[in-house]
């Protein structure tokens, strides 16, 4: 099996759960955003610095934008000792200009933030968020209109179910 394939057999609703799933944004720009993920996260994961994750996304943001297009940003970053790794989801109603690459702003992030210690997971878990975004037609459209965390699991495991 190759590192792709290892990565594909991953299943993203698998890593995701409702505690990690914010379905409105307040924030109104990339700084904002990404000082209200890590409050969020922060919340319900204290193995996590708050300081320390924010740093590393700012520093992963320096590199160049995670907002990749059609409305999806997936910003992401490791830090030692998180185990297991950590997948968020967070929704802004009104979009969020997070320099994507096509101009758009951002209206679905996917968070990533895996250890350190172990980068081909992470290059895994973010493999399998782009095909999501790619394959799936009509995921934003219906992340965008869910309701609740649980509706955007079953958007998020009937999707993944559609993919080869």
């Amino acid at each position: 099996m190759t590192r792709e394939d290892a990565g594909l057999a991953l299943k993203l609703h698998h890593l995701l759960n409702e505690d990690l799933i914010l379905l409105d944004l307040r924030s109104l720009d990339r700084d904002g955003v990404l000082q209200e993920l890590v409050q969020f996260i922060q919340a319900r994961r204290t193995d996590v610095s708050d300081k320390e994750l924010y740093e590393k996304f700012l520093q992963r943001e320096k590199l160049g934008s995670t907002a990749v297009r059609d409305g999806y940003a997936i910003p992401h970053c490791k830090v030692r000792g998180v185990e297991p790794p950590l997948v968020s989801l967070a929704v802004s109603k009104r979009g969020i200009h997070f320099d994507s690459v096509d101009g758009k702003p951002s209206y679905v992030f996917f968070v990533v933030v895996s250890s350190a210690d172990n980068p081909s997971l992470n290059i895994q878990i973010l493999a399998v968020v782009a095909q999501l975004i790619r394959k799936s037609r009509h995921l934003l459209k219906k992340i965008s209109r869910a309701q609740t965390g649980r509706e955007i699991l079953d958007i998020i495991r009937e999707e993944e179910g559609k993919l080869p």
